[in-house]
């Protein structure tokens, strides 16, 4: 599909009355494109912009956002849309227009930054009880610039020196970090103080799936198994891991996450899909299986990826960004949000009428899955939570019962309830095939491929499923084919999808963050470890020596955000400090270079994760909770990591026993290595000891090594998984 063309929302077509395009109409952004038609004089983030200003004397009004954002659409619709304030935007200001996933730079700079001037997320456009509108806003800072332009100046060089000083980190006099014990308790007791007792995840409302904290305590489950605190960490996890999956946050229809939940109980969701949460979230699951053995969780992480197959995926193996909120609830209406996921009780009625057998009282299958779904005639979205009134008589999925209640209440047997629960799920699903899709974001990032490579791979490891791990690869060979530039051996920030499955780039390209080497350098590790295709192990050497020439602080220690060309027009560069939503590029920097320390011995890869870990160490003491994922690298290098080897032919089944031994258990501070006896390849070369550990009787034989020390040799999966247990 052509990236924000057809795809586009209803009312930012070119068939709308604003029929001349502004300066956007060239770009690729789909974001942008949705902006082409509006009648403000936009400019893409750059030169022409910046040089514009200072000709004209007026400030830049910066406007950021991306192309399935809620907020973005209703600023549009309600201001960017309007004649007036096209105008007074053109006259008085420079309008710049930011894709903020193609610059995440700019996006955190200016969130950083709003103090000195006015921001915010949403301004309707007219004047409120409780809101200032956006036309008083825009009429004000036009006065103010006209009236206090030298004290605005003044206050914003003030503000600069202040945020660089406080965003700087580094090093300073510190030669270590703190200690890895330390944090881990500290970081585990801020989480537990949070908690969600009732329906687990650490706030009120509105509630966000964060991966990096269910990551973390699964760590400290691993290292605290025997405590109290240890055994309270997983059922924390496996817990909110449970009730995000029984709740509507849930598409239970179609599979995948929504973006969060606007209430405590995971009920009713923002329905905007994304792929980095997918991309984590197939991960999570994937590991509460390994440490529960749990179907349920297995059935979830599959179903992910399944979604992302099917809806996100692109020709070339690529995966695309997001899906919008928004959508039609019918074609040629307005879009609204939600409108493609939720049902009346009368639709899911028409569809499911075939009458229950065996039932204790006169029961449709359509009956029994609103019963166990919690659908209600009157719609169980409340007012309050559906301010401009869309959802009305609405609802969405919601697990109210398990398996065993619901047919106990209706004198079924289990299995027969979950058939006729799947049955009917899959009945709407095709019934929802013929309802206008939300609009896709087929924008492609570096960043979020990686996390969905490793999303595949893991996952595939984790279950055995090699159609899984294909995938993976086949994102993988995307990354190296379209993303990334063998003559600089740089990483491409972004690509979109062209007509015809084609691929196409921005001109110039737009080129890699920090979070892009992070991110597919720890893809290519996961799928090293899932499929043993060396080819991947070696790329990611080449990556992260890129990484570290493009991005490494040599003075303050850690990786800056952006190349330093990339932000020369921002007041700062910045080091990202806070796990969130995704995990901060330099907590996974300081995994992934703990593990190609494990895959090579290059010295210089601890040196540098030793480095990166003590210039985070103020952070980390002062916040443990803002970095858990960084936490967790940090217990890990002052545990030391496994080696586990398994000496092998690749196709042999013995082998691929031991393989799969090892990726069942949930093993977080571990490299995976396979030995396949032959002393010029690749990893014989890395490390030269592995051309002394030995086939036992000519078998597949694992040996776990740490510290330099190897176990002895192994033969048998049940004695490897009793090692691996210890």
């Amino acid at each position: 599909m052509p990236a924000g063309g057809k795809g586009s929302r209803t009312n930012c077509s070119p068939s709308t009355p604003q029929k001349v395009p502004n300066r956007l109409i060239n770009e690729k952004s789909p974001y942008l494109l949705q902006h082409a038609y509006n009648p403000v004089d936009w400019y893409p983030w750059g030169q022409e912009a910046f040089d514009k200003a200072r000709k004209e004397n007026k400030p830049i009004f910066l406007s950021v956002g991306y192309s399935t954002c809620h907020w973005c659409h209703m600023m549009e619709e309600e201001s960017f849309q309007n004649e007036e304030i096209g105008r007074l935007l053109s006259e008085d200001f420079v309008s710049v227009k930011v894709d903020r996933e193609e610059r995440p730079d700019v996006d955190k700079v200016y969130m950083t930054f709003v103090q000195p001037f006015v921001g915010g997320t949403y301004f309707p456009l007219e004047d409120g009880l409780t809101r200032v509108g956006f036309r008083t806003v825009l009429l004000r800072i036009r006065e103010q610039w006209k009236q206090n332009k030298n004290t605005l100046l003044e206050n914003s060089q003030r503000v600069t020196a202040a945020l660089l000083a406080r965003s700087e980190i580094s090093m300073g006099d510190r030669q270590l970090p703190p200690s890895g014990a330390t944090m881990n308790s500290r970081c585990f007791q801020q989480l537990d103080e949070g908690y969600d007792e009732e329906y687990g995840g650490f706030a009120e409302a509105p509630k966000f799936p964060t991966p990096v904290i269910l990551s973390f305590l699964f760590s400290y489950w691993l290292s605290h198994r025997l405590t109290q605190d240890g055994s309270r960490a997983q059922q924390m996890a496996l817990h909110t891991l449970k009730m995000m999956a029984n709740g509507g946050i849930r598409d239970h229809v179609g599979q995948g996450f929504h973006r969060y939940s606007t209430d405590r109980q995971w009920h009713i969701p923002h329905f905007e899909k994304m792929l980095y949460d997918q991309a984590q979230l197939a991960v999570a699951y994937s590991q509460a299986f390994q440490i529960s053995g749990d179907e349920f969780y297995s059935d979830v992480a599959r179903g992910i990826l399944q979604y992302v197959a099917r809806n996100l995926s692109h020709r070339s193996g690529g995966f695309c960004s997001a899906e919008d909120a928004d959508s039609p609830p019918e074609r040629g209406m307005q879009p609204k949000e939600g409108a493609f996921y939720v049902w009346t009780v009368k639709e899911v009625q028409q569809l499911l009428s075939e009458p229950v057998p065996g039932a204790t009282e006169p029961l449709t299958s359509g009956q029994l899955l609103m019963k166990h779904y919690g659908l209600t005639e009157a719609g169980n979205i409340s007012p309050s939570q559906d301010p401009k009134g869309e959802l009305h008589g609405r609802n969405v999925l919601t697990v109210r019962y398990s398996l065993e209640l619901t047919a106990a209440r209706f004198g079924l047997d289990v299995e027969a309830v979950r058939t006729l629960l799947n049955t009917g799920l899959e009945k709407l699903f095709q019934a929802r095939k013929h309802r206008p899709r939300p609009h896709l974001d087929s924008k492609m990032l570096a960043s979020w491929n990686g996390l969905m490579v490793s999303g595949f791979a893991v996952t595939g490891a984790v279950l055995g499923l090699e159609r899984l791990i294909n995938y993976a690869t086949n994102g993988a060979k995307f990354l190296k084919r379209h993303m990334f530039d063998v003559a600089s051996g740089r990483l491409m920030r972004t690509c979109y999808a062209g007509s015809g499955g084609t691929v196409e780039h921005s001109n110039p390209p737009c080129w890699g963050f920090l979070e892009d080497y992070a991110f597919v350098v720890r893809g290519l590790l996961d799928l090293y470890e899932a499929s043993q295709e060396s080819s991947w192990l070696e790329w990611a050497l080449r990556l992260q020596d890129a990484q570290d020439r493009l991005f490494w602080d040599s003075q303050g220690g850690g990786y800056f955000c952006s190349e330093a060309e990339l932000g020369a027009g921002l007041p700062l560069r910045l080091k990202d400090d806070q796990d969130g939503a995704e995990p901060s590029a330099n907590s996974v920097s300081a995994h992934n270079l703990l593990r190609l320390h494990g895959f090579t011995g290059h010295k210089d890869w601890m040196d540098k994760c030793v480095s990166l870990l003590t210039a985070f160490s103020e952070r980390l003491r002062r916040v443990p909770v803002a970095l858990p994922e960084m936490v967790r690298a940090l217990s890990a290098h002052q545990q030391t990591l496994k080696q586990i080897v398994i000496c092998g032919d690749p196709q042999a089944k013995d082998t691929k026993a031991l393989l799969q031994c090892v990726h069942s258990i949930y093993i977080p501070n571990k490299v995976l290595i396979l030995a396949n006896g032959d002393p010029s390849s690749f990893l014989s070369r890395q490390l030269p000891f592995l051309s002394t550990l030995q086939r036992l009787e000519d078998r597949a034989t694992a040996y776990v090594c740490e510290n330099q020390a190897c176990s002895m040799p192994i033969t048998e999966p049940c004695e490897l998984r009793k090692l691996l247990h210890q």
